[in-house]
């Protein structure tokens, strides 16, 4: 058990919490959730000691093994990605590697073998055997190709490597695992198989934050609540904690009502019979007793909601936009596959499908900020967009002022009109001086909603808009665009958020994509909540299908200088790859050769001691278990390897 005492945390005059006590139990999911600034992350690194608070303390057994998700992916640039894994524990991962430098050595010696029995031991403690196995279960599972697991880390993107360091604590396998915003760079089905693992398989004390609803349901056993300065746990998921607050304001209420109401008969008797002799006594006895009266206070809270309301200046034509045959390839990574599609005014359509099959390049080419290979998009009749960009940091990477900035988008209007939707956005006071290069992800966020309020456009296209967004932020953005009578595009891995927006889906898929009229609940009961389905699907690459015919094969879209560039060096990169793999293959054939000669030796079982055949035996699964992985990631890569070089 951790428990936590008295606990407070200030940064100058700003209070965040105090007088915090809580007793996180073994097993237990915590989901810590609270307005952006209350205090969340600050407690996390409190609980993990890499902060210290302002009062109290943290109680945690010296047995204990931690686990925290801390973003130091630069460290581990040169590291193969499935190693950098495996170093989530230590005592293995140095193991494993002081063994290979023993079994290097052309001489083995009495000293030697004595320190590679030693060294089996930790690896059998540690399960060894199996952790590459396991270690490339995790990174499956996480979106992250088999194809890349013998890659260094430098070869994935930001996002990417992220997910890399998750599957490394998830690895390590701790007693308390301590997570911030796990899915932020996850896609929907990562988060699924996060959600899956979390509650399957991890058995240790979880607390987490996370701005995902549905997240947040389908994995907390508790919620911890930071609000006001007061750290309050609640026993069940986030519907159950809302549920419990909601009953609470609504006694607390019922509470300052009564009072007031009885305050209110007596003041009325008091005035009433004060001028008479008879009743003066009681009417001075209650007058006291109204004095005694202690009202109880409203609760304060942090959480602050923005206020957003879209309006489009004139409605759009029936038609808003038409998508023919839209198809798109980076060399030999096709992302694209002829898409068709329509949307009409009024239409809230959601893009769903895993990252890297096109969401946002569709988006792109529907606003003619990238070319397809082939198709074309059309807007229709008085369409107007505004758009909201997944990544924003050009926009708001100037020096200026929130004010200016906003008021530099449309100077025809009022002070007034610029300082009102700033202050429905949480901009007030002194926060409209904020430079806008240095605020935070959530509150540029809603900078840029201000901005698309005053544009006024009648289709809002948005991608990933509730990436860097609180709980509150997220509902609010959701009832906003519930209402707006325009139309909406959206891309977002948040699955409460698309339920809640979306009354058309599409979805897309390595073979093009599917389009459903109706909204994510009904497309879910329809199609499953497997539709994302790892088999179909590769996170990295597309492979052409092999049922193209062949005159379609030999038609070879141009690529740009660029793009031939790329794919050569995706060619390269793919034949180290299947070097090493091939070196692996055969190192392992070796090895597998060894034991069988061992075993082979005439009255080796009648002379051996059982413990050594045992261990003989178990490395002898751990070896053929990393043989059989590593064929399927040779035929895999091979077999990408062969495409790229026909269409090079």
């Amino acid at each position: 058990m951790i428990c936590v005492t008295n606990l407070g945390m200030q940064y100058g005059a700003k209070v965040l919490f105090r007088n915090a006590s809580i007793n996180f139990d073994p097993g237990k999911r915590y989901g810590l959730v609270g307005a952006n600034g209350a205090g969340k992350s600050t407690l996390l690194r409190i609980l993990a000691n890499d902060e210290n608070p302002t009062e109290g303390k943290v109680s945690v057994p010296k047995e204990l093994k931690l686990g925290f998700l801390r973003q130091d992916h630069f460290s581990y640039e040169d590291h193969v990605i499935i190693h950098v894994v495996m170093q989530g524990k230590k005592r293995l991962w140095q193991a494993m590697e002081m063994k290979e430098e023993l079994l290097a050595k052309e001489e083995m010696d009495e000293k030697t073998g004595h320190q590679l029995a030693e060294l089996e031991i930790i690896i059998a403690e540690e399960d060894g055997y199996s952790s590459e196995a396991f270690a490339a279960e995790l990174l499956a599972g996480l979106g992250i190709s088999v194809n890349y697991h013998h890659e260094k880390m430098k070869a994935l993107s930001g996002g990417f490597k992220l997910r890399v360091l998750l599957a490394q604590v998830l690895f390590s396998d701790p007693d308390l695992l301590l997570l911030d915003e796990p899915t932020n760079h996850l896609d929907i089905i990562s988060i699924r198989w996060l959600e899956e693992f979390l509650k399957d398989q991890f058995q240790g004390t979880l607390i987490y934050i996370s701005h995902d609803r549905d997240f947040l349901n389908a994995t907390a056993t508790h919620i911890v609540d930071i609000d006001y300065e007061e750290v309050i746990p609640y026993t069940g998921n986030y519907e159950r904690f809302l549920a419990a607050k909601e009953l609470e304001s609504s006694q607390r209420q019922k509470e300052i009502e009564s009072v007031e109401r009885k305050a209110a008969e007596m003041q009325a008797f008091v005035d009433r019979f004060k001028a008479k002799a008879t009743k003066a006594r009681q009417a001075q006895s209650r007058a006291k007793m109204i004095d005694r009266l202690e009202v109880p206070e409203a609760k304060l809270s942090s959480r602050v909601s923005p206020t957003l309301k879209f309006q489009q200046k004139r409605p759009s034509g029936k038609v808003v936009l038409t998508l023919k045959n839209i198809q798109k390839a980076f060399g030999a990574l096709k992302v694209l596959n002829g898409i068709d599609k329509t949307i009409e005014r009024g239409e809230k359509v959601a893009l769903i499908g895993p990252n890297g099959i096109g969401k946002s390049t569709l988006l792109k080419i529907a606003l003619g900020q990238m070319e397809p290979n082939n198709g074309e998009s059309i807007w229709g009749y008085e369409a107007q967009v505004s758009y909201f960009a997944q990544d924003h940091h050009d926009l708001l990477k100037e020096r200026t002022s929130v004010y200016d900035w906003l008021y530099a988008q449309a100077p025809h209007e009022t002070v007034g009109t610029i300082r009102g939707l700033l202050g429905q956005v949480l901009f007030t006071g002194d926060e409209v001086k904020k430079s806008v290069n240095a605020l935070s992800g959530g509150e540029s966020a809603r900078l840029l909603f201000a901005r698309m309020m005053l544009e006024k456009g009648n289709v809002l296209v948005l991608d990933e808009p509730t990436n860097h967004m609180d709980l509150e932020g997220v509902e609010a953005l959701a009832d906003a665009l519930q209402k707006f009578e325009g139309t909406v595009i959206v891309v977002s891995h948040d699955r409460h958020f698309v339920s809640k927006v979306a009354t058309h889906i599409l979805e897309l898929n390595p073979t093009g994509a599917r389009d459903y009229s109706g909204p994510y609940q009904e497309y879910l009961k329809r199609f499953g909540d497997d539709y994302l389905n790892r088999n179909l699907t590769s996170l990295h690459h597309q492979k052409p299908s092999q049922t193209q015919s062949k005159s379609t094969q030999k038609t070879k879209t141009p690529i740009s200088h660029e793009e031939h560039k790329l794919q050569k060096q995706r060619i390269n990169q793919l034949q180290r790859t299947v070097e090493q793999l091939e070196r692996e293959i055969a190192k392992n054939e070796d090895q597998l050769q060894n034991i069988e000669e061992h075993f082979g030796k005439e009255g080796y079982f009648q002379s051996t001691d059982p413990m050594e055949i045992q261990k003989l035996q178990k490395e002898q699964e751990r070896v053929q278990s990393v043989l059989t992985q590593h064929l399927q990631n040779w035929e895999a890569t091979s077999l990408e390897l062969e495409e790229l070089r026909q269409t090079a």
